[in-house]
């Protein structure tokens, strides 16, 4: 199997190193020459969209939203024009799942087949090839692919047709960002009261309240370590797609709207480029402290 994989950043990169370590061969483009030649040195194959479309017997994309997919693919000299039938489009990134029915539609009219398989796990998953694959599609696209996918992560899943990835998706945001709201809520109570966080979360993360979100996040949040590991302008993006397909199916979702004007503040608080666990800085803003510090 050759692969076409388009979009190294900061998921990318890692999910490239990892399918060369497993021996597939691997053609590379982003719109960053830095990123190309930086898997190259890796051992990937630097190439042009055109190429990719006529080689790569799977395409995959880990891009930033729907319009970026869209103009990848289906656009002005898109990979899909150069695509044929029997070619298979796996598309990772986290987009809206009306988007990723109507991208398959164009793309069924030349035969070619596409998975929609976001992920979760963040950089540090990525990195270590323990990302979990939330995908939609063919039962039989799906087993063609279930291999290449599980050299980057440690689970894939298939949850229905195509849409049904980025749908699982949305639901996996909504709830680390709430898991994170509540957790920056219940770390600010501690330390108002005059108890140590710290000792709050080694006494409850054994329990019921006790997350992988709070083991990755509650001990960057008392240090004060905002570096990201998945961004607050990424989330915002995932949030307001879950938004948009949440309205138009008639999903009522109060906590995500109110998780998402947080997280809104952090970005007007030139925190967008910060991780998602920086949602705490809004209590610490509001309550006056510093959690843990």
């Amino acid at each position: 199997m050759r692969i076409g994989f388009i979009g190294l950043g900061i998921m990318g990169k890692p999910m490239v190193k990892n399918l060369l370590k497993a021996g597939y061969a691997v053609m590379v483009w982003n719109r960053s020459r830095s990123a190309i030649e930086e898997a190259a040195a890796w051992g990937a194959v630097p190439a042009d969209k055109e190429q990719i479309g006529r080689e790569a017997d799977v395409v995959v994309t880990m891009l930033p939203n729907s319009p970026q997919v869209r103009e990848v693919m289906l656009g002005h000299e898109g990979v899909a024009q150069y695509m044929h039938a029997g070619q298979i489009f796996v598309d990772c990134s986290s987009i809206n799942p009306v988007a990723s029915r109507e991208i398959y539609a164009a793309l069924q009219e030349k035969g070619i087949e596409m998975l929609d398989a976001p992920v979760s796990g963040g950089e540090p998953k990525a990195i270590d090839a323990t990302l979990s694959f939330m995908v939609g599609g063919k039962q039989k696209v799906f087993d063609t692919c279930k291999e290449m996918l599980l050299a980057m992560g440690s689970s894939a899943v298939r949850c229905g047709d195509v849409g049904a990835g980025n749908t699982a998706k949305l639901a996996n945001q909504i709830i680390v960002a709430c898991n994170i709201q509540a957790l920056s809520e219940a770390l600010t109570l501690a330390q108002k009261a005059g108890v140590d966080p710290e000792l709050v979360f080694q006494a409850i993360r054994g329990g019921l309240a006790g997350s992988v979100v709070m083991n990755a996040k509650a001990p960057m949040i008392m240090e004060g370590n905002d570096k990201p590991g998945f961004k607050v302008d990424l989330h915002i993006k995932d949030l307001n797609n879950a938004l948009e397909c949440a309205h138009s199916v008639g999903a009522p979702v109060p906590m995500t709207a109110q998780v998402q004007e947080i997280l809104q503040w952090v970005h007007n608080h030139q925190g967008g480029q910060k991780d998602h666990s920086a949602i705490a800085q809004y209590y610490e803003y509001l309550s006056e402290i510093q959690i843990g510090r």
